[in-house]
């Protein structure tokens, strides 16, 4: 394990971040057209609002980056991004076939995170949840060639 992220969101906040006109909301231009995508999709099936899966999507996003971040710390590389930065519409959260989480990142974001760890193969795991007024996320971040496993404190 290199990285450990985890990540909550306040659904009110969100959603009416979210309900906001388009120029005002600058949490649209955070996600893919595959994300908005796949959670309208969910939201339609599941009948509970778009917002709880954008929210626990942008968790995951924010999970993704704490990992990475963890990662390049213990190690003491530079993280490539900060919060001004960051792609995060190119760090997508979708789901596959059966429903079950990814993190997908464009290939120039995955270039950027492979480099910025030193490392030629990483692998993401992903659970995102919501109740009631949150959701959540948590993401690791392994390698199979990676140069430490988790640390005794």
């Amino acid at each position: 394990m290199l990285g450990l992220g985890h990540d909550i969101v306040a659904l009110d906040d969100f959603a009416e971040d979210l309900a906001m006109p388009v120029r005002q909301c600058g949490l649209r231009r955070l996600f893919s057209t595959r994300e908005w995508t796949q959670a309208a999709q969910r939201a339609e099936l599941k009948a509970d609002g778009l917002a709880v899966h954008l929210a626990a999507k942008w968790a995951g996003k924010e999970s993704v980056i704490k990992a990475w971040c963890e990662a390049a710390a213990q190690e003491s590389f530079e993280p490539p991004y900060t919060v001004d930065n960051t792609p995060w519409a190119a760090i997508e959260i979708l789901d596959d076939s059966r429903g079950v989480p990814h993190v997908v990142l464009s290939g120039e974001t995955e270039m950027t995170l492979r480099e910025s760890l030193q490392l030629p193969d990483v692998s993401w795991h992903l659970s995102l949840s919501h109740d009631g007024p949150v959701a959540s996320a948590v993401a690791i971040l392994t390698s199979p060639t990676g140069r430490r496993t988790c640390r005794c404190v």
